[in-house]
């Protein structure tokens, strides 16, 4: 990317593109919630909620869920999450909210993901997806629709939000619904009875680590299902060796994936697999929240989604943070991911009208407070959300947003969606299997990264 951002006042963030342009500025007020812009815009363009005949979901096929609605002229919204989650249950409670007819095509995440350029040939007429690079790569090649004239009636966004949703031609493709830090993830009580202390820097965390691990307990729970999981970790690592410029940088192709200091991140990171649950790749990131949850693992590098795998209050009220430690002084730890969530609408949707009417409801207040009822796990992006109804998760989770000087979308977001799925994924895969082989891994990820960038 290009310059590096800096931190704005009142606990400002900025959200940063990968080809590097600084895309905008959202402030953050009170507690860090993003600062109003504007008044509440509660117009759904329908009065009618989405169940079918009896008022209960309907399933269409395995692995999907489908809502069916009451009229012809229902809006398709294809949905990331798969029934029997707390993240389910809050997308349908908030799409219930907004009035809008709607059928919900409900699918695991790691299939949603994994399918979605072929999804995009046939998509629904709403779909969830996130900001970052590969929100403006579909909008560029004709796979999502232009939803400017949905910002026309969208008034409690701030500006960085807004940029975050524009494509490269200066329109919109995206209505965001939250945002999530990632961080090290820990429960309060396990620390307080074993005399633990957060970390501040590279000793102190690997010191944390083998006390932790004399003590019996695992570490850090760790996952990879779905070969997305473990990005995170590159991400933090290599933004805390390297920088977050130089981070960016190696995801625009820009920089070389066999040169020391992305050697340098893999070196640290076999270091420290011992300190991880073992074999990740077949493991799900619900599965290392569970280990936490149970104090077999006593942290947990995830975004903040992780308390959607609970709803055991106690545990939920014990779970707590903190920002990732800087590993070297001179780079600090004012650099995160922290990914954008939202919904866009297809290039060309059967029922554009309804398609238009449901996203400008998802941008009002209704949804996201409906939606967050169920699954308070990020921070909602609407300026007006009442933030006296956060978590303490939700604050917390802010006040990092908000203090971080440099903010990533995550490493699945932020480059060329074709060079993940054929290139980094496998390659992160194939490193967990077997860390000895990494020097012949970047020598492939460098050679492939050509036909991408």
């Amino acid at each position: 990317m290009g310059c590096s951002c800096q931190r704005s006042t009142s606990h400002g963030f900025n959200i940063v593109s990968r080809r590097g342009l600084i895309i905008g500025t959202a402030a953050v007020a009170g507690a860090g919630l993003l600062a109003a812009c504007g008044s509440d815009d509660k117009d759904s363009g329908s009065t009618t909620p989405a169940t079918d005949a009896a008022g209960a979901d309907t399933t269409a096929a395995a692995g999907t869920d489908t809502t069916a609605a009451p009229s012809g002229d229902a809006v398709t919204v294809g949905i990331n999450e798969a029934a029997g989650s707390v993240a389910y249950d809050g997308a349908k409670a908030g799409l219930d909210a907004t009035g809008v007819p709607y059928t919900g095509n409900f699918v695991d995440h790691n299939s949603f993901q994994d399918n979605i350029t072929s999804y995009l040939q046939q998509p629904d007429d709403v779909f969830t997806w996130f900001a970052g690079y590969r929100m403006r790569f579909f909008a560029e090649k004709g796979l999502a629709g232009d939803i400017s004239s949905v910002w026309d009636n969208l008034p409690d966004f701030t500006e960085g939000f807004k940029t975050a949703a524009t494509g490269n031609d200066g329109k919109q493709y995206l209505v965001p619904t939250s945002y999530y830090p990632w961080a090290v993830h820990y429960r309060k009580s396990l620390f307080e009875e074993k005399g633990y202390t957060v970390p501040t820097n590279k000793d102190e965390l690997l010191a944390l680590a083998a006390q932790m691990q004399a003590d019996g307990l695992v570490p850090f729970a760790y996952a990879n299902d779905g070969k997305w999981p473990v990005q995170g970790t590159f991400d933090i690592l290599n933004m805390r060796l390297n920088g977050y410029q130089f981070h960016v940088d190696l995801l625009a192709g820009k920089e070389d994936w066999t040169g020391d200091k992305v050697k340098a991140v893999f070196a640290l990171w076999t270091d420290l697999l011992p300190f991880h649950q073992e074999n990740p790749n077949g493991r799900t990131w619900q599965e290392a929240a569970t280990a936490l949850e149970s104090k077999e693992a006593g942290m947990y590098y995830l975004g903040t989604f992780v308390s959607s795998n609970s709803t055991d209050q106690e545990y939920l009220d014990d779970l707590d943070f903190f920002n990732f430690p800087e590993l070297d002084p001179a780079i600090g730890a004012d650099a995160l991911d922290a990914p954008i969530d939202g919904f866009m609408m297809a290039a060309s949707p059967k029922n554009e009208d309804g398609a238009k009417a449901m996203l400008t409801a998802i941008g009002g207040l209704d949804f996201i407070t409906a939606a967050n009822a169920v699954n308070p796990s990020a921070v909602p992006a609407n300026s007006k959300f009442d933030s006296s109804v956060f978590t303490p998760i939700q604050k917390k989770s802010a006040e990092l947003v908000g203090a971080a000087k440099n903010i990533a979308q995550f490493l699945d977001r932020d480059t060329s969606p074709d060079f993940v799925s054929n290139v980094i994924s496998d390659a992160f895969a194939n490193f967990h299997a077997d860390p000895s082989t990494i020097d012949s891994i970047l020598d492939d990820i460098e050679t492939q990264k050509s036909q991408y960038l």
